[in-house]
């Protein structure tokens, strides 16, 4: 299906956008490091009658980091896009380091919410400056040296994919690789190689750490509507902490602890089953 690439400037500042799906429309909040051309879980949402709206969050690809001085600014410019598109109403879908924006947008515009789903989210405070983690993103993925760093890594992927597939396995999963072997199907190496040469950081992904000690329980606790909590049991980017805290304060919430191999809770043997409790959501509760 044909994909609508769009940027809408307002203000100075543009905001960069991509549609594609004929049906409910969904906002998608990308994780880190991706941008408006996100694909992961897009196809169940596609095949079952929904269309997709995914703007490149603040700082990342051609959208201005001006939007994001806080959240709650970003979140505003997302409604602006919104109201230029004409669409009232949306399912929130949020990933990863999207988590904090889906939360604050459900939070801030529960009248224009329909459902929230939080998918491997970021829902607290996440990498602290001290974090070994944290320091070394500030070097590979600032805005001076990520387009360095994504090169290199496309580059050693397209020629190794699957010795890159498991170099960055730990990155993911707590599993160790031979013991993820059965939850890991043929099309993951493909899936996570065409991942590696779609990313880039820009000046989002440290605009996402610093950005994270925004949220409070107080935002969780005023989302009203549906929301589905989707984490995987194995997930070493993010702990399943983050998806404990967002249910224990979401009064509307399901949480499902999955059994994939690992934070790309798309991929894997149990993908069908992740695009089941989806799409059952969206049908049903959202």
């Amino acid at each position: 299906m044909k994909k609508i690439y769009g940027e809408y400037t307002i203000n100075n500042v543009s905001i960069e956008y991509t549609m594609v799906g004929i049906g409910e429309p969904v906002l998608v909040f990308h994780g880190g490091h991706s941008n408006c051309h996100e694909e992961f879980g897009y196809e169940a949402l596609i095949e079952n009658g929904f269309s997709i709206i995914t703007p490149s969050r603040a700082g990342y690809g051609k959208t201005s980091k001006e939007i994001g001085e806080t959240l709650s600014m970003a979140c505003d410019y997302y409604v602006k896009l919104l109201q230029h598109l004409n669409i009232e109403k949306v399912h929130v879908v949020a990933i990863s380091a999207g988590g904090p924006t889906g939360i604050i947008f459900a939070s801030k515009f529960p009248h224009l919410t329909r459902s929230l789903i939080l998918q491997s989210a970021v829902t607290k405070e996440w990498l602290m400056p001290k974090d070994h983690t944290y320091k070394l993103a500030s070097i590979l993925f600032n805005a001076s040296t990520e387009k360095y760093t994504w090169a290199m890594i496309a580059g050693i992927t397209n020629v190794f994919p699957r010795f890159m597939f498991k170099q960055m396995f730990s990155s993911f999963s707590t599993l160790k690789y031979k013991q993820a072997k059965d939850k890991i199907n043929n099309n993951d190496i493909p899936s996570v190689a065409q991942m590696n040469r779609r990313q880039r950081s820009g000046h989002g992904f440290l605009m996402d750490l610093s950005q994270t000690k925004e949220l409070t329980v107080k935002d969780l606790k005023s989302i009203n509507c549906p929301t589905l909590i989707m984490h995987s049991n194995f997930d070493s980017a993010v702990s399943t902490e983050h998806a404990k805290l967002a249910h224990a304060n979401i009064r509307h919430s399901k949480l499902y602890l999955l059994d994939t191999w690992g934070h790309l809770i798309w991929l894997g043997n149990l993908s069908r089953h992740t695009n089941a409790i989806v799409i059952k959501f969206l049908k049903s509760d959202g």
